[in-house]
């Protein structure tokens, strides 16, 4: 697939606001410096669709962006940001736990880690509650371009015994500045839409 059209559509701070069922979901999380923005920017390649920042925790609102008019890429608070108050972390968490938890529309989650690192707490965490919910995912392992060609590999492999997942498809590198990985995240929304009935 390719993305024709791209749109920001709305953002919701709370769970009771979230939109009636209408179009198929794909969620984006990861922690706050991971380049979720960036990400979704790279994927429609539209610079200025998501905004980014050079400081972490920008993304307090669950966002919904419509993509090719058929299905939401809906990015989630990013999480691990020490810089916020302890109620400000609380209450992410509960909008996060609130969309997937309640989301009728969710069909898979983007969950974004640093390939240049093992996985956080938080990371870890957060893989573990998409486990317990059952909620088909991929790893996107960002910044890619930070990493030699050489070594992607290599660490594509540490991390999926880090993550203790069945296989290397489940990872995805990704690079926002050079487009590596992106053909590969296509083929992957297309499985997903193609695979779900809605």
């Amino acid at each position: 697939m390719e993305i024709k059209s791209a749109s920001f559509v709305t953002s919701y701070a709370k769970p009771g606001d979230f939109p009636a069922p209408a179009l198929m979901e794909i969620a984006v999380a990861g922690k706050s410096n991971v380049g979720k923005s960036s990400f979704i920017n790279g994927m429609t390649r539209q610079k200025k669709l998501a905004k980014t920042s050079q400081k972490p925790g920008k993304t307090r609102l669950v966002n919904y962006f419509l993509l090719n008019g058929a299905f939401y890429l809906v990015d989630l608070p990013g999480y691990g940001f020490a810089q916020v108050s302890k109620a400000e972390k609380e209450r992410w968490g509960e909008m996060m736990e609130g969309y997937l938890k309640g989301s009728e529309n969710l069909r898979h989650m983007f969950l974004l880690m640093d390939i240049r690192h093992s996985p956080t707490r938080d990371d870890e965490t957060m893989l573990r509650y998409v486990r317990i919910l059952n909620i088909p995912f991929t790893v996107i392992l960002t910044k890619a371009d930070k990493v030699a060609k050489s070594k992607v590999p290599m660490r594509v492999n540490a991390l999926m015994k880090e993550l203790v997942l069945p296989g290397r498809e489940w990872l995805i590198p990704f690079s926002s500045e050079t487009g590596f990985g992106r053909d590969r995240v296509l083929a992957r929304m297309e499985e997903v839409l193609s695979s779900s009935s809605f």
